[in-house]
């Protein structure tokens, strides 16, 4: 028999950290009021239903009348939402009477702050700045929070990391590369993520903690690739590009959906180390990632697309 855990809200909750989420929660025996903002998301739940969706729109959040309808508190929150629009919801988070907070924010704080893109460097200083805005508010409000930094997220065909790598190899049937594409990376799974999160909610240790959270598994940035290839199929084909035709390549590669957001500075950091340790998310919330071996299900999104 599964014991009742509580009530948690979700912010951000169709994300692909949220469809790992969702049902774990459940499992895990949580009453869940998932929050969206995306309206074809949003269903009626059925008597035997323990999720409870909330259109959320920029125009009007929920307020006080809201919360006296429902007769409901929600003293437990996840945001899965970009960090940096986390504060727009502090207010919100009060009148449900919030009491601890699991925040998603990135390893992106630490990797992009030297970036040669003037926007990826904005969106480290974003990061810390908005983490640190939540610390304040929290400890203004009295509230307690964690927050977890994962690195490379994949999983599920909906990521934009391993598989839009995946779809540039469905289209082309080779992958590009600056210099010898040795850099470190630790991809880590949605479903992990999503598994750490709802680890956070009851462990004492994670109150007031920042956890960077990675893979289980160092590779290099070229068996990165070669597992994506391992996986679709393929035998790995590699073409090595000079820096700046590898910025020419992006600047037309960005017609195409996927794409959108590539910029040169992803091949110089082809050859930089981004790993991060996870001992401590580990010691306090039993985090045990998986090896990088990503099935077609990690990349059907894309690809599905991409045919």
């Amino acid at each position: 028999m599964i014991t009742y855990k509580g009530r948690v809200g979700v912010l951000g909750a169709t994300s692909i950290i949220g469809e790992c989420l969702l049902p774990l929660l459940l499992e895990e025996g949580w009453d869940v009021v998932a929050f969206s903002r995306q309206a074809r998301c949003i269903k009626q739940p059925s008597e035997n239903q323990s999720i409870t969706w909330q259109l959320l729109t920029k125009s009007k959040l929920p307020d006080s009348s809201d919360v006296h309808q429902t007769e409901k508190q929600i003293t437990f929150w996840i945001s899965l939402a970009p960090i940096e629009v986390l504060p727009e919801y502090f207010s919100m988070f009060l009148i449900y009477g919030a009491k601890h907070i699991v925040a998603v924010s990135s390893t992106s704080r630490f990797t992009k702050r030297t970036s040669s893109d003037p926007a990826e460097k904005k969106l480290a200083e974003n990061l810390a700045e908005n983490e640190e805005r939540l610390e304040s508010w929290a400890k203004k409000e009295n509230l307690t929070f964690t927050i977890l930094r994962p690195t490379l997220i994949y999983g599920l065909g909906r990521d934009k990391n391993v598989s839009v790598i995946a779809a540039f190899i469905r289209r082309f049937a080779f992958f590009c590369v600056f210099g010898a594409a040795r850099g470190l990376r630790q991809p880590v799974h949605a479903q992990d993520v999503a598994s750490c999160c709802a680890a956070a909610l009851g462990v004492n240790a994670a109150i007031n903690r920042c956890y960077n959270i990675s893979g289980g598994e160092i590779v290099t940035y070229r068996e990165m690739v070669c597992r994506i290839f391992s996986a679709l199929g393929r035998k790995p084909r590699f073409v090595a590009f000079p820096l700046w035709l590898f910025r020419l390549a992006v600047c037309l590669l960005r017609i195409f959906p996927p794409f959108h957001h590539w910029s040169a500075a992803m091949a110089e950091r082809m050859n930089q180390d981004l790993i991060f340790d996870h001992e401590d998310a580990s010691h306090d919330l039993g985090f045990a990632p998986r090896p990088f071996l990503p099935t077609l299900k990690d990349l059907h999104g894309y690809c599905q697309n991409e045919k």
